[in-house]
């Protein structure tokens, strides 16, 4: 039976985009262990360092004393711990929003959340550069796609002059880009979006805990915290933990808590990687300098590239990507990196287009000025 895959498996050799599992080990500082040797890792979304952090570590191990190890249950189902209910009224204190709800995966939140907020009938208006689980949740809702140009609020206008006779229209994007590490114009859209009847989510995966006065993300740091609708965020990136969740209006979470299969149809978020996750909210208030120095970071890696010429494709964050063009250019410089200490792979289709191949720059608070500089004069 495994014979039928062979043919795929092959031509995706050809082409060079065959992936495989690496198994690494933790290291301290910005840094991962393959085979025994240490590597500076650039490939990490950790962007606080907070996965580690002993407090986050010492949370989790609390709360596998006190709940065990599992969900055991759906949250409908006798799931709900409490550590959930803490989390989720920590996380809606920091979106500033009424109530949150968790989700096991982020992938799971956004395809809850678009599946049913949009059916047959309404309409889904997407950032044509979104990640790929909110095009998954936009499929699955049944509801038609309308695209816009990446960034583009002339074009999202016309889109919304085209989409006028919908039953419900749901504008969304992505606040940080995943993969050219660029930012949503969010006070255009949340104004065409109130001038045109529509609602907003934004997901705010990358930029919860890296942006904003508080750490809450790009709404807060562009002001329109109280013009989107709906905000999704992850647990698995500056947070450290693992899991997905949304904010919004006491209605919105009644609604999901009803409505959201990818919610009603899981097992609970394990109590431990809960736990874990409210210990990193609350470090997110209380040591703002990892914030200050990761910004400090990719600032000085972004003008470094600028000086030299890269294609760093509009980058204005800590996710810089240094575009090579080819699937052959860009693996030789992701081979020549891991020789020379880094971890740094090589981005190809299908996650971005074939002649935008590219080594994706995450930086984090823990690497170093020497780190960074030292990545760069190698792929100078």
């Amino acid at each position: 039976m495994s014979d039928v895959f062979s043919p795929d498996i092959d031509n995706i050799k050809e082409k060079g985009l065959f992936r495989e599992l690496r198994p690494v080990s933790p290291a301290p500082a910005g840094r991962v262990l393959i085979a025994g040797k240490e590597y500076v890792n650039f490939s990490s979304n950790d962007y606080l360092g907070l996965a580690s952090h002993p407090q986050v570590k010492k949370a989790a191990a609390l709360a596998a004393e006190k709940y065990g190890a599992g969900g055991t249950s759906s949250r409908l189902l006798g799931g709900t711990f409490e550590v959930h209910a803490l989390l989720e009224s920590a996380l809606a204190s920091l979106k500033r929003q009424e109530a949150a709800l968790v989700y096991p995966s982020g992938f799971q939140a956004n395809i809850g959340i678009i599946s049913s907020v949009v059916s047959d009938g309404d309409c889904v208006i997407m950032d044509s550069f979104n990640h790929a689980s909110l095009w998954d949740g936009a499929k699955l809702s049944g509801a038609r796609i309308f695209i816009y140009a990446h960034r583009d609020l002339n074009s999202l206008e016309k889109v919304l002059a085209r989409a006028k006779d919908y039953r419900r229209k749901l504008i969304v994007t992505d606040s940080l880009f995943s993969m050219d590490g660029d930012i949503a114009p969010l006070r255009g859209i949340a104004e065409l979006a109130a001038s045109h009847g529509a609602l907003t989510m934004i997901d705010e995966a990358h930029s919860t805990g890296v942006f904003g006065v508080s750490g809450s993300g790009l709404a807060e740091e562009l002001g329109v915290e109280k013009k989107i609708d709906i905000v999704m965020g992850t647990l698995s990136k500056a947070l450290g933990a693992q899991g997905g969740f949304v904010c919004g209006s006491k209605k919105l979470i009644e609604y999901l808590v009803n409505k959201s299969r990818s919610f009603i149809y899981s097992t609970a978020l394990s109590p431990v990687t809960a736990a874990a996750a409210l210990k990193a909210v609350e470090l997110i208030g209380t040591e703002p300098a990892r914030r200050k120095k990761l910004l400090e970071n990719a600032a000085s890696l972004r003008k470094t590239f600028a000086a030299r010429g890269f294609d760093i494709s509009g980058s204005e964050s800590q996710i810089i990507p240094v575009v090579m063009g080819s699937v052959e250019k860009t693996a030789a410089l992701s081979e020549k990196l891991f020789m020379a200490g880094m971890l740094a792979p090589a981005i190809r289709p299908p996650t971005v287009p074939e002649e935008k191949c590219r080594i994706r720059i995450s930086l984090t608070s823990e690497h170093s000025l020497e780190d960074i500089n030292k990545m760069a004069a190698v792929i100078a």
